[in-house]
């Protein structure tokens, strides 16, 4: 009689399958401090008309673009994105958390030659993890009617719509944090801020190299 190993049962093998896809779809998200003023100014400025809709709900002027990085609130709000290999901001969150507490409000824009990659996503449920530990019960996404991008994904996480001409407010109710948020916080943390001093000392190391000929 020959001993093998049995099969994995199909009730177990779902979980194990999510793990793996969320280590495949996972993205470092850096929290963002007041150093990072001109990136997050650089990266807005760089949205064409449409994005510039979709982020402010209006047409925002370079002027205000600057002026609205200028006065954020890196203390009180949380601010976070993520880098690519050259150390450009290509996608931004903000979440601007109520003074009195229970509620936030969440914004993010995403550079186009970065789509495709659920950078907004992943964003998104940054915000949600961070949101839910500090005791914020309800989160508040101001978007465009024709973001479907975005409209998808507040959809998926069981936000309310209400829509009033070109505008849509998603009203999302978040869940107590557990042991297991705050800990997903911690590690998601120390992984985006590893990954950044890796992709600094790459690009050091390429700025003291010759120039290919």
């Amino acid at each position: 009689m020959s001993l093998h190993t049995p099969a994995p049962s199909t009730a177990q093998t779902p979980g194990w399958a999510a793990q793996a896809s969320q280590l495949r779809n996972w993205v470092p998200v850096r929290t963002l401090g007041a150093g990072h003023r001109a990136d997050v100014a650089a990266h807005l400025l760089a949205l064409d008309d449409t994005d510039r809709m979709r982020r402010f709900g209006y047409l925002a002027s370079d002027e205000r673009i600057r002026h609205y990085a200028e006065q954020m609130n890196f203390e009180r709000d949380e601010v976070f994105g993520t880098f690519d290999r050259s150390l450009t901001l290509v996608a931004l969150g903000h979440l601007a958390l109520d003074a009195h507490g229970g509620s936030g409000e969440f914004g993010v824009s995403v550079h186009p030659r970065a789509r495709g990659r659920r950078l907004g996503s992943q964003l998104f449920a940054h915000a949600v993890t961070h949101a839910r530990n500090r005791q914020v019960h309800t989160l508040y996404i101001h978007l465009a009617r024709d973001n479907a991008a975005m409209l998808a994904i507040v959809q998926r996480a069981g936000a309310a719509l209400s829509f009033e001409g070109s505008d849509a407010v998603a009203e999302l109710a978040l869940p107590a944090d557990t042991l297991g948020s705050q800990l997903h916080e911690l590690l998601d943390h120390q992984a985006a801020e590893f990954d950044y001093r890796l992709k600094m000392q790459a690009l050091r190391v390429d700025l003291l190299l010759p120039p290919r000929s």
